[in-house]
């Protein structure tokens, strides 16, 4: 990909059109105690599995996770900024919460494009998020790609 179609595609994403089955993207954040407390107050989640060490080393996770709904939020961002990028809009979005994310953990999220609908201008993908190559969260989502003007 040439520079300037790589500039253009990171500022206004891909046209439906440019997408094909198996396509790929990913985005990587190491989760920090400062995510987990934004997301919190944000959120409105205040768990105390998720803010108070104590009360968390008690549950069957034996300390504080972090919110499976952050995890979720880096999916959001690949495809907001990389695949289909900036102008898509999330449709829908399944989720299936396989293990804990703890703090200092790196997440992977990913979204592979699974199939399009040209007529509707959808495209389905799955999507994941793992930690040292272990799935944490599996799903799929549906995103529309409006057309450019």
């Amino acid at each position: 990909m040439s520079e300037s179609v790589r500039n253009f595609t990171e500022m206004y994403g891909y046209n439906f059109e440019d997408l094909s089955e198996g396509m790929s993207a990913s985005f990587s954040r190491t989760v920090t105690e400062a995510d987990i407390l934004m997301f919190a107050g944000v959120s409105g989640d205040t768990n105390p599995v998720h803010l108070d060490e104590e009360f968390a080393s008690s549950t069957m996770f034996a300390g504080r996770i972090a919110h499976g709904m952050l995890s979720a939020a880096f999916i959001s961002t690949v495809f907001g900024t990389k695949l289909p990028g900036p102008g898509c809009i999330y449709l829908s979005q399944t989720l299936k919460f396989k293990a804990p994310v703890k703090p200092g953990d790196t997440v992977v999220a990913s979204v592979t494009v699974k199939g399009l609908n040209p007529e509707k201008r959808r495209a389905l993908f799955t999507t994941t998020c793992t930690v040292k190559g272990k799935d944490v969260l599996t799903g799929e989502a549906e995103i529309f790609i409006p057309p450019r003007s």
